[in-house]
């Protein structure tokens, strides 16, 4: 039996969408799920592809857990690596429709937020230590203006203040996803889940972050 008193961490991820069958997010956090990291129970959470009803399931996660660190997952084609995200932007200006049909642009995630919210984990040693295990990571500049984008927003505003951690991570495409674009990058699922299981061993094991190159020209 799992104990309940054992703190948690909380591990989100995201249902299909774009037409696809499967979210690599959501089967890497379905993985990782009630594994012990560093002493925290990992608590695996679906979130629905839908601007707002994203946010609305985040706060029953949270409600639901009270984790001491979250890591929000989310797909991203076109990456080849584990990607950090460094800042969360108040707009949503989507490319494509959610999976409720809504398309918005140029709207504010929160009217009265801020313009935009750092992460909280530390970013770069955490892509020093996957980059160590031998597995490819970098910091990222930008989370997009899509779902991904608002739950990392909506995250770091609910959250901001207080002592837990948080931040957002872009998992590249599955081969079996990857497999239908030729040239599209991809990473198995197992070097997903061991990269995400470092992930969240360095954000809980390291209190400063380095300070080292992590930025681009362009």
């Amino acid at each position: 039996m799992i104990s309940n008193s054992v703190p948690s961490l909380l591990l989100t991820g995201f249902e299909p969408f774009g037409g696809e069958n499967l979210n690599p997010s959501w089967e890497i956090a379905r993985e990782l799920d009630g594994e012990l990291v560093e002493g925290l129970r990992v608590k695996a959470w679906q979130l629905p592809c839908v601007f707002g009803a994203a946010l609305r399931s985040l706060d029953q996660a949270l409600a639901a857990h009270s984790p001491l660190l979250v890591l929000s997952l989310g797909q991203a084609s076109g990456r080849c690596d584990l990607s950090l995200e460094r800042v969360a932007i108040n707009v949503d200006d989507a490319r494509i429709p959610d999976n409720a049909g809504a398309q918005p642009v140029d709207e504010p995630v929160l009217a009265t937020g801020p313009a935009a919210y750092f992460s909280t984990l530390p970013i770069k040693a955490m892509v020093a230590g996957l980059r160590a295990a031998g597995i490819p990571a970098s910091v990222s500049q930008t989370a997009g203006t899509f779902v991904c984008n608002h739950v990392f927003y909506g995250l770091q505003h609910r959250l901001a203040g207080s002592p837990v951690r948080s931040g957002f991570m872009h998992i590249p495409l599955l081969p079996q996803q990857a497999a239908r674009f030729p040239g599209q990058p991809s990473l198995p699922l197992s070097t997903l889940v061991e990269g995400t299981r470092l992930a969240l061993s360095l954000a809980l094991r390291t209190r400063e972050d380095v300070r080292e190159q992590g930025g681009t020209i362009a």
